[in-house]
């Protein structure tokens, strides 16, 4: 041991001393996490804060101090059922942001290339995109973990990382938009279709976009949609063939899911038309074109046939970016949402940095609908006012008090 120190002086005490820092780092973590959560699916009255143990953290995942959370589509999804936990009770959310607490302790990880790219530091700003977070100290598995430049706020990354992850790799990998390119986006008016109007237009693509009121339409228009259809009172598939001189679009970008155009208010009606709305998109597709099924707002689209595609060899998928599950004490893996484009530390390092240069250069946007207090009654209005439809742009939740 001395001989190894006296021949090898730096590195052995740098090793020691971040074994130490590490040891003196989780001695301080607290001991228990505000957090909101649900004990069995349902409506919005399973939504509570409870406070609950904070799990020793796993070697090699950082410690974060949240400050802001973000509340998206997905946390209704779980919290109904939909995309099932695999036990309960669990913790919601997928989208947080604030300062690092504590860094991993494994050295592997420590001595991992993609790692020091990131440059984490404790007190160093982040954002997280990993299930069951939405609390007030959590335990994220390192590279699910994007570093916040200095341009860029705790509170703007808590409302941008989601969607302007999925913007960009769905862009990227799904159909990569191109200049020329003609696309549809429906509900652009909500978060992630801002974002992609916005992105759309920087590649030079001509945005078309569906929505519900002219309020709406005027800012996706202010946000970079050429083309807003007002699916209440247009026929859309209509007036994108009129748009396109009936060639049709090379994407569509459809988060709604199973009924494309609003909730109809008979049950059986609803049934009946429900496939119908989202085989619509069939009817607009440019020959040759793709179908991003981006999510399921209305709910899971309908089965059908393979040979829909044939007609006018059609390209659909239903991709995610990255999806995982944490409950305390564990790590697991979900199968119905596999990581896919930010699969490997590589990925994520590459598509995260990306996002964080075009947020902090202005490309994208990010549109703050409105700010909850962190109460079990801040987080059941949010969810609420997401899913009936009353915002535009994002909704976060505050967490912590300046």
């Amino acid at each position: 041991m001395v001989f190894s120190l006296l021949t090898r002086p730096k590195s052995r005490l740098n090793l020691l001393y971040r074994q130490f820092s590490a040891t003196a780092r989780i001695m301080s973590l607290p001991t228990t996490t505000d957090a909101i959560i649900i004990q069995k699916t349902g409506g919005l009255e399973v939504v509570e804060k409870k406070t609950i143990p904070f799990p020793k953290p796993d070697p090699g995942s950082i410690v974060i101090k949240v400050e802001y959370l973000g509340i998206n589509f997905i946390d209704v999804y779980y919290r109904t059922g939909v995309y099932p936990f695999k036990k309960l009770p669990a913790v919601l959310g997928k989208e947080t942001a604030g300062t690092i607490v504590a860094l991993p302790t494994d050295e592997a990880v420590l001595n991992d290339d993609t790692y020091k790219k990131n440059g984490y530091k404790v007190g160093g700003k982040v954002a997280a995109d990993f299930l069951g977070t939405h609390a007030t100290y959590i335990s994220v598995p390192w590279k699910f973990v994007y570093p916040v430049p200095d341009n860029v706020s705790t509170r703007t990354a808590a409302a941008g990382t989601l969607q302007g992850l999925t913007a960009y790799t769905f862009f990227e990998e799904a159909y990569k938009v191109k200049k020329g390119d003609k696309i549809l986006v429906h509900t652009v008016a909500g978060g992630l279709g801002l974002l992609m109007a916005q992105l759309g237009r920087a590649r030079g693509a001509i945005v078309i976009g569906t929505t519900s009121t002219p309020e709406k339409a005027e800012l996706a228009k202010q946000n970079g949609a050429a083309h807003v259809i007002l699916y209440k009172d247009q026929d859309t598939v209509a007036r994108v063939l009129e748009i396109t001189n009936g060639e049709g679009v090379e994407g569509v970008f459809d988060g709604v899911g199973k009924d494309t155009y609003g909730i109809c208010f008979l049950r059986l009606l609803f049934i009946l038309i429900k496939k119908a709305r989202f085989d619509d998109n069939f009817k607009l597709i440019k020959r040759k074109g793709t179908i991003v099924s981006v999510g399921n707002a209305s709910g899971p689209v309908a089965p059908f046939s393979p040979l829909r595609l044939v007609e006018k060899n059609v390209v659909l998928l239903r991709p995610t970016y990255v999806s995982r599950l944490v409950y305390p004490g564990q790590i697991d893996h979900y199968p119905l949402s596999m990581t896919n484009y930010t699969y490997t530390p590589e990925e994520a390092y590459h598509y995260g940095k990306k996002v964080f240069e075009l947020i902090g250069d202005g490309t994208l946007k990010i549109n703050i609908f409105k700010e909850y207090p962190f109460t079990t009654e801040g987080v059941r209005q949010a969810q609420s006012d997401l899913v009936e439809g009353k915002t535009t742009g994002k909704l976060i939740v505050k967490v912590t008090n300046d």
